[in-house]
Formats: C-alpha cells, sequence, structure tokens
C-alpha cells in the first residue's frame, strides 16, 4: 500500500511504466524556423553592408586628413609639396586595401595638371594636389562623374572638402 501511494506521488499510476516522449522538431517546426531567419537576413544584412561602407568611408576621411596633415607639415617646412608620399614615409592603405593616391599637380609640371582629378564641368577640384582613396572597387578615373570614381574618397577644393566623390 504504501508502495502504491509512493508511485502516485511520483507520476506513476498502479504501477504502469512510464512512457517516452519522443523528442525533436517536426518538420512545419524546422521550416518555419527557416523563414523566419530568411526573413530576418533580407531586412539586416543590406543594412550591414551599409553600414559597414559607412564606418569605412569615414575610416577613408579620417586617414586622409591625417596624411593630409603631414604633406601640409612638410610644405612648411621645405617650401614645397613631396613628390609622392614614400617621401613622407607613409604607406597606409585605405579600408579596401588599396593605397592612398597622391598627386603634386602645383610642383609636377603640365603633366600633373592633365591628370588630376575633375569635377562634372572637367575643371580640377585642386590646384595644389590631389589626395583619394580610390574606394571600394579599387578603380578611378579623372572624372568624379565617371562610375569608376563614383566610391571613391576624395580630397577637394584644396582641403575644404574631403568625403565621398558621389557626393562633391
Amino acid at each position: 500500500m504504501l508502495k502504491t501511494k509512493l508511485g502516485l506521488l511520483r507520476g506513476r499510476s498502479c504501477g504502469w511504466p512510464k512512457l517516452k516522449k519522443e523528442k525533436g522538431y517536426t518538420l512545419f517546426e524546422l521550416m518555419l524556423a527557416a523563414g523566419i531567419v530568411g526573413v530576418l537576413s533580407v531586412i539586416f544584412i543590406p543594412g550591414y553592408f551599409r553600414y559597414v561602407t559607412r564606418v569605412n568611408m569615414t575610416t577613408a576621411t579620417a586617414d586622409i586628413k591625417t596624411v593630409e596633415m603631414a604633406i601640409e607639415k612638410y610644405y612648411g617646412e621645405n617650401n614645397q609639396y613631396p613628390p609622392d608620399l614614400a617621401t613622407l614615409g607613409i604607406s597606409m592603405r585605405d579600408p579596401w586595401g588599396n593605397p592612398y593616391r597622391y598627386l603634386n599637380i602645383l610642383n609636377g609640371g603640365p603633366s600633373a595638371k592633365g591628370m588630376a582629378r575633375k569635377d562634372k564641368n572637367l575643371v580640377p577640384i585642386n590646384s595644389d594636389y590631389d589626395l583619394y582613396s580610390s574606394g571600394e572597387d579599387g578603380a578611378s578615373v579623372s572624372p568624379l562623374t565617371a562610375k569608376a570614381s563614383q566610391d571613391d574618397v576624395v580630397r577637394a577644393n584644396n582641403g575644404a572638402y574631403i568625403g565621398p566623390a558621389a557626393d562633391y
């Protein structure tokens, strides 16, 4: 009698063996979970890539400002702009792994003036030097309106503007 009462207290009824529940997920539950993951990824992945692009653009802008200060310091000490970034000991790469590009327009002669970056009216955007990142695609051409230049981060108006070429 005591044994039967203890068995009832433990959830057993009259000594019958306890049935085991099957563990696992149904096909419907798995499909529902996969659908939720798919919807969330469609929503959040593009936003994440926009965020990464914005962070890379901000990093490139800050790097260009830092290099610009080093160039201006060199100009103050030597009364001319450096022929290249290696003269300053700068071998930085942009967030996309490409080297920053520099062109001394003021002391580079006529060929440098022809290679200078240009705005939509094909007017050079700087009169002293060009300093820019070629962006995520690593390609760049002289006019900022070209497709290859749209993702570039540029220094324009002799340093008054530093930012995405598409916004200039």
